[in-house]
């Protein structure tokens, strides 16, 4: 990795930031995970910026989680019998069943990825 230098009065300070190419936005996972490196975990979260790999990792996590959500909400909702015909007779009760699949499921992914 090759450094550039920039110019402060007398002083020369290294050109260290994210890559041009890294700066898609993040998702509220990517976020989140962002946040808790931050603050939680700064030896990592230094770690991976000064080696060029944060948002990559960032990137990674918010993808993995997406990817979860997409795969066990239909699975749940399976297993629960929230269906279409729940929806159509009593549409309370179909959200509260679905914000619980939901939230359960956000569980999950905090402790196996954002907050390890």
């Amino acid at each position: 990795m090759k450094l550039t230098y920039r110019r402060c009065g007398d002083y020369y300070l290294p050109n260290i930031g994210v890559p041009t190419e890294d700066m898609q936005p993040l998702g509220k996972y990517g976020r989140m995970r962002f946040r808790y490196l931050q603050e939680q975990r700064p030896l990592l979260f230094n770690q991976l910026l000064l080696s060029g790999k944060l948002m990559a990792h960032l990137h990674d996590i918010d993808k993995t989680c997406q990817e979860r959500m997409d795969l066990l909400i239909p699975q749940m909702k399976a297993a629960e019998g929230v269906t279409e015909d729940l929806k159509a007779a009593d549409q309370m009760e179909w959200v509260r069943r679905m914000n619980s699949i939901h939230n359960r499921i956000e569980e999950m992914l905090f402790s196996e990825l954002i907050y390890d």
